[in-house]
C-alpha cells in the first residue's frame, strides 16, 4: 500500500508521456510508409524504398537544409542577444536597489501576459517604415527582449547568495563584472533551461515569419515546409511533408534529450 501513490504517479507520467510522444512517432513511421496506406493505421510498416523516396523528395523538391540553416541563425542570433539583455537586466532587478525597480518588475511581469500577436502590427509598421522587412533583423529583432528571460534569471540570481556578491565587490569588482564573471558561471543551468525553450519556439515559431518574410530563401523551417504544400495537397506529397516534419523536429528532441538534466536544474534553482 505504500508504493500505490508512487505507482499512481508514475502510470500517469507514462500515460501522458506516451500521449505526447505519439504524435512524433506516427509522423515518423507515415514518414517511411509507402503513400497508399496513409489512410489505413494497420498497413503503417515502414518501407526502406518509400522512405528514401520521401526525405529525397524532402530534400529536392524544396531547399529543406537552407530553411534548417535559416533556422539556426535566427534561433541562435536571438538567443545571443537575449541572453546579453536578459542577464544584466536579471541581476539589476535581483540585487541593485534603485527608484522604479518595482515598477520595472511590474512591467516585466505584466509583459509576460501580453500574447505575441498583440504587438505584432505596430513592430511590423516600424520594421516597414524602416525597410527591413523581408531581412534577417525582422526575424530577430522583435525578440531581443524576452520578459520572461528576465523573471527566470532574476529568480536565479536572488537564490545567490548575498555573501558571494559582497565579497566580490571588496575585491573590487565591478557590477558588470560580477554578472559575467562571478554568477554567470553558476548559472549555466537556469541558461541551459532558457535556451531550451527560446530555441523551441523560436524554431517552431511559423506566425511571425510568415508576416513579415516574402523571399523563400529567408524561410524558416516550419514556413519552409509550407512550401509543400498545393492549393489541393494530392496524397504523392503528404510522405514529403511528413519526411520535412521528421527532419525539423527530430534536432530539437535530440537537444531537449541532451540538456534534459541541465533543463530540470535550471528551472530548480530558481525561487519564488
Amino acid at each position: 500500500m505504500r508504493r500505490l501513490p508512487t505507482v499512481l504517479a508514475h502510470t500517469a507520467l507514462m500515460t501522458g508521456a506516451l500521449l505526447f510522444i505519439a504524435p512524433f512517432v506516427w509522423m515518423v513511421l507515415t514518414s517511411l510508409t509507402p503513400t497508399s496506406a496513409f489512410l489505413d493505421i494497420r498497413r503503417l510498416v515502414p518501407s526502406l524504398a518509400a522512405g528514401a523516396e520521401h526525405y529525397r523528395r524532402a530534400l529536392t523538391d524544396v531547399p529543406l537544409l537552407r530553411f534548417m540553416l535559416n533556422g539556426v541563425i535566427v534561433c541562435g542570433a536571438i538567443l545571443i542577444l537575449q541572453l546579453l539583455l536578459c542577464i544584466p537586466c536579471a541581476y539589476a532587478l535581483a540585487r541593485l536597489r534603485f527608484r522604479g525597480r518595482v515598477a520595472l518588475l511590474a512591467c516585466v511581469l505584466g509583459a509576460l501576459a501580453i500574447p505575441e500577436q498583440v504587438p505584432s502590427i505596430p513592430i511590423y509598421i516600424g520594421l516597414a517604415r524602416f525597410g527591413l522587412l523581408d531581412t534577417y533583423v525582422a526575424l530577430i529583432l522583435p525578440f531581443v527582449g524576452s520578459a520572461f528571460g528576465i523573471f527566470l534569471f532574476r529568480q536565479f540570481f536572488r537564490a545567490v547568495s548575498e555573501e558571494v556578491i559582497q565579497a566580490a565587490r571588496l575585491d573590487g569588482c565591478g557590477e558588470l563584472s560580477i554578472v559575467w564573471r562571478i554568477l554567470l558561471p553558476q548559472a549555466w543551468p537556469a541558461v541551459g533551461a532558457f535556451a531550451i525553450i527560446s530555441l523551441v519556439a523560436h524554431w517552431n515559431d511559423l506566425y511571425w515569419p510568415l508576416i513579415v518574410i516574402v523571399t523563400p530563401e529567408l524561410a524558416t523551417p516550419p514556413l519552409g515546409v509550407m512550401y509543400f504544400r498545393s492549393a489541393e495537397l494530392p496524397d504523392a506529397e503528404f510522405g514529403a511533408l511528413l519526411a520535412g516534419g521528421t527532419m525539423i523536429t527530430t534536432p530539437l528532441m535530440i537537444a531537449f534529450l541532451a540538456l534534459r538534466r541541465l533543463f530540470v536544474r535550471g528551472l530548480g534553482l530558481t525561487r519564488p
